[in-house]
């Protein structure tokens, strides 16, 4: 409904006069949003080829999402309707907006553990009345809110921010938890863990521990999840089919099915159907009504709304970008982050459980040569049928071999390769790995990946907090350059500090300790901050001068810069720095001849100070034949600029001596 909605918009345009839309498919345009509609450019050129090919990639794609959807529903602790629903809907609409041949939405094994720690922490606060599967409703529409909005704003590209060390512990945790938790339906102990997925890996061990000593396993259950373990691993080893497991939950499921149904009577070991039968039926649409309890639940089920929208980003970005390099597609972040956005509100709106970019579902339809996006929608189609023929067969899949398929999923989430280099690279990817992987296993999913992220955006800043201030002087060839001794200064009275690095809030107090430190040699008159390679200027830092500007002036000394790059010059023009500091004393840096504004600013310091002994000898490029004759400060015009054309040379003081020489 939404994206019918978003097309008749795009309608309603096309027959006001209005120019077409370019041939980037349908679009809606504003200053702060961007809606393409890529596959609408793809219906164009279709033909029967690409038919063919979409059509036998849907069918294979559906062959595989109904068993995982099954599982993901036990993952969740819900009945696997409103899963198996999410595949279908949130798939068909989400394809409408993704650029991507290849990304597949849907329930997904990370998204899916999540929820159910969502779940079972809003159920601890009694849920205001709403049943586990209203909370995954609604933690769907959360989730697309957020995920449009941020595609609206092009955030798309955010998680370039996110150190891959986060990425990394956070797979590794859900990969543990995953096998931990399904560890009790393999062996036939009973259900999920305590809480679901909120009990932790530990809790979940736990569990699975007394119930081995209390004699609590069902034999026939563990039998057979063993042997589809063992099954799947062995003919993925043995002859690289990477889908083995679920085609042994089929063999299984006709097995259960030819032993009870000619029979009679129940099978030996646990199934779907035990849980809640799958059934058959066409998506209802049902709206959404917020109301008190939903408003009262928000604050809860938000956090992990919000970290699953951050994980969808991040699985987005690199199944699609990896997909693309392969396949030569050029594919836009935003765009898939709209998409999956619009498939969680339609999943919310039908009625289903939220969903994210699935990988194993995107590989598939990769590997049996998918062209457009049509494949994801004939996929959707194609469930939708198999569930009408198929349903009762489905009913029949046993719940230790679709537990021994989860795990096996789970295990190969664990990447050793990758976890090497994140624990050996450095000290602080050793910690962000740990912190993130520590906060998974034993507090809650979604509070590991903001502890992750938080803990490396506060060592990136720690980095790069230490602007370099090294000393600098004209020496005998009259180039700038570092001194290890005050002795070496030109001028005693004169320090020129180079300053090099980021300037913004989190180096703005390091800065001014190292001036303040300078400063302590009581002989120095007047600094001179070399800011050509300062970079990021904010506010903290403009306060910072206007700090060291007041305790200098206290003291009958002065502060001059030199060298200010276009971008400095804006952050001290618009924040009214550069008028306290006075337009003389700033002289603006240039790129072809970066020594010309610190000359200029020298100048100025002798005038100042009043220097009539000083002999400074600078060398000058002439090659540069628009340059101006050098003059003293006190001919410039406003911060340290050119002066006009024509004037005559100002006169510098007679004991000053100016070479200039190639």
């Amino acid at each position: 409904m939404l994206a019918a909605l978003l097309m008749g918009a795009n309608n309603e345009e096309a027959g006001s006069g209005m120019p077409p839309p370019p041939a980037g498919g349908g679009r809606m345009h504003g200053r702060f949003l961007k809606v393409e509609f890529p596959l609408l450019r793809e219906l164009r050129h279709y033909d029967w080829r690409t038919f063919r090919a979409d059509a036998f990639a849907g069918g294979a794609l559906a062959l595989i999402s109904i068993p995982q959807a099954i599982g993901f529903a036990l993952i969740i602790g819900l009945p696997p309707g409103p899963v198996v629903l999410a595949v279908m809907v949130g798939g068909a609409f989400s394809a409408l907006f993704f650029t991507s041949h290849h990304h597949v939405f849907g329930p997904t094994s990370s998204g899916s553990l999540i929820v159910s720690a969502a779940i079972a922490s809003a159920m601890g606060l009694h849920a205001g009345g709403l049943s586990p599967l209203q909370l995954a409703v609604y933690m769907a529409l959360i989730i697309g809110v957020v995920q449009f909005v941020a595609g609206l704003l092009r955030f798309g590209e955010v998680t370039k921010f996110i150190s891959r060390s986060v990425v990394v512990a956070y797979s590794s945790a859900i990969g543990l938890t995953l096998v931990a938790t399904q560890l009790h339906s393999l062996l036939g102990i009973g259900g999920m863990p305590a809480g679901g997925a909120g009990g932790g890996v530990v809790q979940a061990l736990l569990d699975v521990v007394d119930g081995v000593v209390g004699g609590n396993v069902a034999f026939g259950d563990a039998a057979l999840g063993v042997a589809t373990l063992v099954v799947s691993v062995g003919a993925r080893q043995l002859f690289g089919w990477r889908h083995a497991g679920l085609l042994v939950l089929l063999v299984f499921a006709c097995v259960s099915w030819a032993w009870v149904v000619p029979h009679g009577g129940e099978a030996p070991f646990r199934v779907v159907g035990d849980i809640q039968a799958l059934r058959a039926g066409w998506p209802e649409f049902e709206g959404f009504s917020p109301s008190r309890e939903h408003l009262a639940l928000l604050p809860s089920l938000l956090g992990g709304a919000v970290a699953i929208a951050l994980i969808g980003m991040l699985e987005s970005a690199s199944i699609t970008k990896g997909f693309a390099a392969r396949s030569g597609q050029r594919v836009d972040a935003n765009q898939e982050l709209l998409g999956m956005g619009v498939g969680n509100i339609a999943n919310a709106l039908f009625g289903a459980v939220p969903g994210s970019s699935s990988f194993t579902r995107s590989a598939a339809l990769f590997q049996t040569g998918a062209r457009t996006q049509m494949a994801s929608v004939f996929s959707s189609i194609a469930v939708f049928v198999a569930l009408l023929l198929l349903a009762p067969l489905f009913n029949h899949i046993p719940l230790a071999a679709l537990a021994a398929v989860l795990v096996q999923i789970g295990a190969g989430m664990l990447a050793p390769a990758q976890i090497r280099v994140a624990c050996r690279s450095t000290r602080s990817d050793a910690a962000v790995f740990a912190l993130t992987l520590a906060a998974a296993l034993f507090a809650r999913l979604d509070i590991a990946i903001y502890a992750g992220i938080g803990l490396s955006l506060a060592l990136f800043l720690q980095k790069t907090s230490s602007p370099v201030l090294v000393e600098y002087s004209f020496d005998e060839s009259g180039s700038l350059a570092q001194i290890k001794d005050k002795t070496q200064r030109v001028l005693p009275q004169i320090a020129i500090i180079h300053v090099e690095g980021e300037l913004y809030f989190g180096a703005a107090d390091v800065f001014l300790t190292e001036i303040r430190h300078q400063a302590r040699d009581e002989n120095i008159r007047l600094f001179i901050l070399r800011l050509k390679n300062a970079r990021h200027l904010d506010a903290s830092t403009v306060m910072a001068l206007e700090s060291l500007h007041e305790s200098l002036g206290k003291a009958g000394r002065h502060l001059l810069v030199s060298g200010c790059t276009p971008d400095v010059m804006k952050v001290f023009r618009d924040s009214g720095i550069l008028k306290i500091l006075g337009t003389a004393n700033v002289f603006e840096g240039d790129p072809a001849n970066p020594n010309v504004s610190t000359r200029r600013a020298l100048l100025r310091a002798c005038e100042i100070l009043g220097s009539k002994n000083a002999d400074i000898r600078v060398f000058y490029d002439r090659r540069r034949k628009s340059d101006p004759p050098l003059r003293s400060a006190s001919s410039q015009g406003p911060a340290g600029s050119e002066p006009a054309s024509g004037q005559p040379d100002a006169l510098l003081p007679p004991q000053w001596e100016i070479d200039f020489q190639i």
